[in-house]
């Protein structure tokens, strides 16, 4: 079977590290009862991303390890693989790094983040080693945040390594006085969500990138087609999951002939269970409520 169904998790920053376990582990559910084969978590979601005015609780490697069990466990409860955004400690440094966790809850691996923002130098470490994994039939490599946006060789790297798509965790909150975008890649719009379609396009791979849901947020959650051609992605702000069905058959670019497009579908918003635009077939989640 060459039809993968990927589920992005664009969530809301979690208020406390516990928090974070609680909602990856409901996103895993609901992921599953969609019949995604894969979820994709933002960076650094567990316990929550460092910097930017974020402020978790110190390292501690005794929660991390109990976060990663729990979410594992969820994983191979719920039948599906998971990215996990998250971090970890290697000799007393800190590194970003992707948890990749396997169908029956076996832990395939992590990716660092090797290419580190300046911003975070003082905070993290870089990584030093590129990797791809494997779920099924899919092979798929993990850029995290900064490399994705600026650094296209580490798109090249994995789709030379034979992945079909790159997931790309990040995080972009607003700025005071930035601009608000309404549509993917808006012209007035920073260069990130351009750099998106241009990872994907220049190297004849998918591309999903995965942020965190905020007011103002200037990215947002998407899948890019191999073409470079917007497949889906989730309105800005709004938490909940992205769901999309990626054929690994599909033509690296356009042709006459070509398939038609994966069928896709959102689901989310589920705070106030606004109702999504009606070109795209969507069910509110109700997992979420409460939750906060």
């Amino acid at each position: 079977m060459s039809t993968i169904r990927l589920a992005l998790a664009n969530l809301p920053y979690p208020e406390t590290p516990d928090e974070s376990i609680a909602l990856a582990e409901q996103a895993i559910v609901q992921a599953a009862r969609t019949m995604a084969d894969i979820v994709c978590f933002p960076e650094c979601f567990v316990p929550g991303y460092r910097g930017m005015g974020k402020a978790p609780p110190p390292p501690d490697p005794a929660f991390l390890r109990r976060a990663w069990s729990s979410i594992a466990a969820a994983a191979g409860q719920a039948k599906i693989a998971v990215i996990l955004g998250t971090e970890r400690i290697v000799e007393g440094a800190l590194h970003i790094t992707a948890l990749v966790i396997r169908r029956d809850g076996t832990i395939a691996g992590t990716q660092d983040k090797v290419q580190l923002d300046p911003s975070e130098e003082g905070t993290y470490t870089p990584g030093s080693d590129r990797r791809v994994f494997e779920v099924g039939p899919l092979v798929f490599g993990v850029v995290i945040c900064h490399e994705g946006w600026r650094y296209p060789e580490t798109v090249r790297w994995a789709a030379r390594h034979g992945a079909h798509i790159v997931f790309h965790p990040h995080f972009h909150q607003a700025e005071p006085g930035s601009y608000r975008p309404t549509t993917f890649a808006d012209p007035a719009n920073s260069f990130h969500e351009k750099a998106a379609l241009c990872r994907a396009a220049e190297n004849t791979c998918f591309f999903a990138t995965v942020n965190y849901a905020s007011d103002g947020s200037p990215t947002t959650s998407a899948i890019i087609r191999p073409d470079g051609g917007l497949l889906s992605y989730q309105p800005y702000g709004e938490a909940g999951l992205l769901v999309a069905d990626i054929d690994l058959a599909e033509p690296p670019a356009f042709s006459p002939g070509a398939a038609a497009p994966p069928s896709h579908f959102r689901t989310g918003i589920v705070r106030n269970r606004t109702h999504l635009p009606t070109m795209y077939p969507s069910h509110a989640l109700s997992w979420y409520d409460g939750l906060r």
